[in-house]
């Protein structure tokens, strides 16, 4: 029975293509792009004022709200946030990820992965409470910067509006510093992979044609290693963007896209709003993907 199967099957690629793809593919379909195809669809709904119903009627008076000064805010500093972020994160991986590409022995290269994705074997919100611990008035960094009297300096910047609030574990400042730890990892990988595939023969290429080390990097490993970095940055942004979880503990009250969306679909019941909030992360995550592409991202993941 079993060997009759197996030729059957063996005489018949495409049926064990459609037999290991389709489950997958139908989960994509149904599960992942059914829920989106849900959300722009609720999206040209509104919600009824005075009733607090729904009207399934096609509208763009939802998509509309989303242009008040309120939700443009949201917008702008969200999307600053993760660009922000992105920047960090690509600032601080990309000397550890040359390290490792270049000149990290097999054995340290292997320990140096290990603590690179440690963090990422711990929960998420374990993560997130430690930082509101360290940040806190009462925290380490506080103490750091009390010991060494400059305590002045952490007031000042605390106090700047767009930045500060009543301690880092309640700021934008905070939020900053635990999203780049967060999403470290995921820009630290690809720029590793990216390097690796600099071929050394180029380097040696660039130094006997009397280009001293600096001009290598600008002119040879920079560019060919660009991918690795914008491939990160598509982890790095889209996660920052979507993310609610640290605006909602070390954030202030100015809410971000992903406590918007929280907050019109479980507080104010208004689905067609959320919808609508939540395909701008969507249209910002399309272009940025497609500008990610023609930089040749993708090649590097």
């Amino acid at each position: 029975m079993l060997n009759r199967a197996s030729t059957y099957l063996y005489r018949r690629p495409r049926l064990i293509l459609a037999l290991l793809l389709g489950p997958p593919m139908l989960y994509m379909l149904v599960v992942y792009l059914g829920s989106l195809v849900a959300l722009l669809v609720n999206s040209f709904f509104y919600l009824e004022e005075f009733t607090g119903l729904v009207v399934r009627q096609f509208t763009m008076r939802t998509y509309a709200q989303l242009f008040s000064s309120t939700n443009l805010g949201i917008f702008g500093r969200t999307a600053g946030m993760a660009m922000a972020v992105t920047i960090a994160d690509a600032i601080i991986a990309f000397p550890l990820a040359y390290y490792i590409a270049r000149y990290a022995s097999t054995r340290a290269k292997t320990y140096l992965y290990i603590a690179v994705t440690l963090p990422l074997w711990s929960s998420y919100l374990v993560r997130v409470y430690a930082w509101k611990l360290i940040l806190a008035k009462e925290g380490i960094v506080s103490w750091f910067f009390s010991l060494l009297g400059l305590q002045g300096v952490l007031d000042w910047l605390l106090s700047i509006p767009a930045i500060g609030g009543s301690s880092l574990s309640l700021s934008p400042i905070g939020m900053f510093i635990a999203f780049s730890y967060i999403w470290l990892p995921y820009m630290i990988v690809p720029i590793v992979t990216a390097l690796e595939r600099v071929p050394k023969s180029l380097l040696e290429a660039s130094g006997d044609l009397g280009a001293s080390a600096a001009q290598t990097f600008r002119h040879v490993i920079l560019p060919l290693s660009l991918p690795g970095v914008v491939a990160g940055s598509i982890f790095t942004f889209s996660l920052t963007l979507g993310d609610f979880i640290v605006p909602q503990l070390l954030g202030n009250s100015r809410l971000f896209i992903g406590q918007a969306v929280y907050s019109y679909q479980g507080t104010a019941g208004n689905i067609p709003l959320a919808a609508a909030m939540t395909m701008g992360p969507v249209v910002i995550m399309v272009a940025y993907l497609l500008i990610a592409r023609r930089l040749g991202a993708f090649d590097a993941l």
